[in-house]
């Protein structure tokens, strides 16, 4: 795309995606973090799946991950969801029905490496029961579905289990507010809300609590009756919307800072900058729990905030370098598409150059800062 385009809302949706592939800005290889972060989250998990109701050994049993992306996390955790129904089937002496796994995510998702990815079917000629038995094979037929988690994916009461992990802090769009320019939601100066006005924050606020609404609404005729969601975004601990907490730090100091140096540097204009928004919202627990009240459709096995840690993963945590180098590609793997599109490959390439050096002056307190919270919330139908 050429350097002067701009993402409009519409577009997002169409656009927006983790950065694909293998490589080293790829959300494959910058994924680590969430993997430490969900496995810490696991025992939270199969609590929720142990209120699921079992069908009859007959009727497929169905689970889909939403914001699948395109590593190994979403693999990872469809095996572990279907392992432990796999166990409560056995433990009532009943043999497991055949499990369908739908893999969900926008259209401009990578699916392609994320079904290299996926271990092979067991075996096409035998038996669901000696599939289920093979190790290191795929007890599970899989597909996926591209579209936005915020309308209506899966036919009407189709889904047993819902899980989706590190996505529901993104938004649908932009709020509008923000980027017109006579608006006093107006984000001038910044590409973040972390810092930025309260009337701006709240705009993001509103259009979380929106998507969320729309979410809510979707999955409530989605599911079986009986079935159960196990959702986690990032979150915050403060009750101050302008302060994003883990999210503030990773695109609202350097990843700012970077965007402010292209601009100085007289590389883009004041005004192209303020014309990007990462649409990212932290919510706080009420901002949650308000949406899922309102909804009335769910009632709450759990809401929690749970403490993640940090998003990078280094191997020696004294070289500032290799921190610095962490962070950028942790943000470049989140919101590089985005950046990509909105100033091209060649400005993006010198943006994320500024982002690591940045991040490299400030190597020891970045570890010690950078932690992210997360919003952990157990749902099923209220009664």
């Amino acid at each position: 795309m050429g350097d002067n385009v701009v993402v409009s809302n519409m577009e997002l949706e169409r656009l927006l995606s983790m950065k694909g592939g293998k490589g080293e800005g790829s959300y494959a290889n910058n994924s680590q973090a969430q993997a430490i972060h969900a496995k810490s989250m696991l025992h939270l998990l199969k609590e929720a799946l142990d209120g699921v109701q079992l069908q009859a050994p007959n009727i497929p049993f169905v689970v889909v991950d939403l914001g699948c992306s395109c590593g190994n996390n979403t693999i990872n955790v469809v095996d572990v969801i279907i392992k432990h129904i796999i166990k409560r089937y056995e433990a009532l002496g009943l043999d497991p029905p055949e499990f369908s796994a739908f893999f969900s995510d926008l259209p401009s998702n990578d699916f392609n490496t994320l079904f290299q990815l996926l271990p092979p079917l067991a075996n096409y000629g035998v038996s669901m029961e000696e599939c289920l038995a093979a190790n290191n094979h795929r007890s599970y037929f899989a597909a996926g579905v591209p579209g936005s988690f915020y309308r209506r994916l899966f036919p009407a009461r189709s889904i047993d289990v819902f899980h989706s992990a590190f996505s529901l802090h993104w938004l649908s769009q932009v709020p509008e507010s923000v980027m017109e320019k006579r608006s006093s939601a107006y984000n001038k100066g910044r590409v973040f809300i972390h810092g930025a006005s309260e009337i701006t924050a709240n705009a993001y606020k509103k259009q979380f609590q929106t998507d969320l609404a729309g979410f809510l609404s979707s999955r409530s005729v989605e599911l079986k009756r009986g079935g159960s969601m196990f959702l986690v975004c990032l979150g915050r601990t403060s009750v101050d919307p302008t302060d994003q907490g883990g999210a503030g730090l990773l695109f609202g100091t350097h990843f700012q800072d970077a965007w402010n140096d292209l601009v100085q540097e007289g590389l883009i204009s004041s005004e192209k900058r303020d014309s990007f928004n990462i649409p990212v919202y932290a919510p706080s627990l009420q901002d949650f729990k308000e949406v899922v009240e309102a909804d009335g459709s769910f009632a709450i096995n759990k809401l929690e905030v749970f403490k993640g840690g940090s998003p990078l993963i280094v191997s020696q945590p004294d070289d500032a370098s290799e921190v610095g180098r962490a962070l950028a590609n942790s943000c470049r793997s989140v919101s590089g598409v985005l950046v990509d599109a909105h100033i091209g490959d060649k400005l993006s390439e010198e943006l994320f150059l500024r982002v690591e050096k940045r991040a490299t002056s400030h190597g020891k307190e970045l570890l010690e800062q950078l932690q992210f919270f997360h919003i952990v919330a157990s749902l099923s139908f209220a009664l």
